[in-house]
């Protein structure tokens, strides 16, 4: 009669973690490889003692909310499960030395698990990799010519800075001449974003100050919102602040250089801020301008 074999169970497949599934199951395994390096094996009188026992099922509990269980994931670490140690014999004349074997054992483990971080290391920078890959990216032509003024009350600053790129070969974008077509600022933005530079001209077109204080001069809000807006869009290397008279700097744009517009030198800063940015500049026009 033939013998009945037990079919070996089923593999399941890797599972598809998210982001922070794999930075929870970092920190776990971090705290599993930083338990069994602390446990002392100079402690261990035999093959299977509560702790030893304590921490394989720890390494088990973690393994499976890292992996999923049985998957092709965990069966690959599973053996980081094994510290216990059972000579093949133990007599009266013999008794082994149970702390060398578990010392191996924990050693195997931590180099298992250590892998395992590798791999969800990897896990993760794929998926950040994805992610960067798939994003929305700034929709800019160095080749349109095409530069969006941002700018406030003042007209005099506008003007200038929009007659000068003209002269230098490059289509300024001022929002207001745009149509409206029953859009609402922040739309008008999107719908006219196509540019690859942004200049935007601080005038001190309002007043403020923190409660209690003298109110000082200041860029009116809208401008401040659409610096932000594209220092997002297209990078700090893509926008050029140009400010005029004395006004106040907000704190969380203390990294953006300022060119003042109160002398002929903010063309130069201008055209070689464009330069920078991949633009190509006929300097006879600017000196010219």
């Amino acid at each position: 009669m033939a013998r009945k074999t037990t079919p070996p169970a089923q593999v399941a497949p890797k599972l598809t973690l998210s982001v922070q599934d794999i930075e929870r199951g970092l920190a776990r395994l971090a705290d599993r490889i930083g338990e069994l390096a602390a446990f002392d094996v100079s402690t261990v009188t035999s093959g299977m003692t509560p702790e030893l026992k304590g921490l394989e099922v720890a390494v088990k509990d973690t393994l499976i909310r890292c992996f999923g269980e049985n998957t092709s994931a965990y069966l690959t670490y599973q053996a980081a499960c094994n510290l216990t140690y059972y000579p093949m014999m133990v007599t009266r004349d013999y008794r082994p030395n149970y702390a060398a074997p578990v010392d191996r054992n924990i050693k195997n483990a931590i180099a298992l698990l250590t892998q395992a971080q590798r791999s969800l290391n990897e896990d993760l920078a794929d998926i950040q990799h994805s992610i960067s890959s798939n994003a929305p990216t700034a929709n800019f032509n160095l080749n349109s010519k095409r530069i969006f003024i941002v700018h406030g009350h003042d007209d005099g600053p506008r003007e200038t800075a929009a007659r000068f790129l003209e002269k230098i070969g490059f289509e300024p974008i001022i929002l207001h001449e745009q149509a409206n077509r029953g859009r609402t600022i922040i739309e008008k933005i999107e719908a006219n974003r196509d540019v690859g530079f942004a200049v935007v001209l601080l005038t001190p077109d309002d007043e403020g100050c923190v409660r209690g204080a003298e109110p000082e001069p200041r860029a009116r809000q809208n401008v401040l919102l659409e610096l932000g807006y594209f220092l997002g869009y297209l990078g700090r290397d893509k926008v050029c602040a140009l400010k005029k008279g004395s006004l106040e700097i907000p704190s969380d744009f203390a990294g953006v250089v300022w060119t003042s517009m109160d002398s002929d030198g903010w063309k130069q800063a201008l055209s070689l801020e464009l330069q920078d940015a991949g633009y190509k500049i006929d300097w006879n026009k600017v000196m010219r301008s």
